[in-house]
């Protein structure tokens, strides 16, 4: 028998205003289970996030109009107490110590600079949840 895919029954919403971003990371994380909603934009972002009731958010931060950490504040104030447990990470072409503070105090939970390896963020991913499950 094969062991379970790592991330097998996780939905994840990913938001990159880059089509490229946006399709290596679905690929790299539909790879090894999870359910992939890819969107372009925070606004789309917001949208979508009360029906898809995600798992986890991956999010860029530098985007047009509404970047990551505007986006990651809004989710964290629209209830609290669903969205404010939501995992979240910020996947950023900035991976410098600066970037990776504003990250955390905006509300993510992990800070990850582009381009990051596939085995790489499925293992963030799954240690993320699962440091929320226990």
């Amino acid at each position: 028998m094969e062991p379970p895919l790592p991330l097998a029954g996780l939905n994840i919403l990913v938001v990159d205003d880059d089509d490229d971003s946006r399709f290596y990371i679905t690929t790299v994380l539909e790879a090894d289970g999870a359910t992939i909603m890819a969107v372009e934009s925070a606004e789309v972002a917001l949208k979508v996030l009360p029906e898809l009731q995600p798992d986890v958010l991956i999010c860029d931060i530098a985007m047009p109009d509404e970047d990551g950490y505007t986006l990651i504040r809004k989710i964290r104030a629209l209830k609290p107490d669903i969205y404010g447990k939501l995992p979240a990470i910020a996947l950023t072409a900035y991976g410098d110590s600066e970037y990776r503070s504003r990250a955390l105090e905006a509300g993510f939970q992990t800070h990850v600079a582009k381009p990051v390896d596939p085995g790489e963020l499925v293992a963030i991913v799954a240690d993320l949840v699962a440091s929320y499950n226990n």
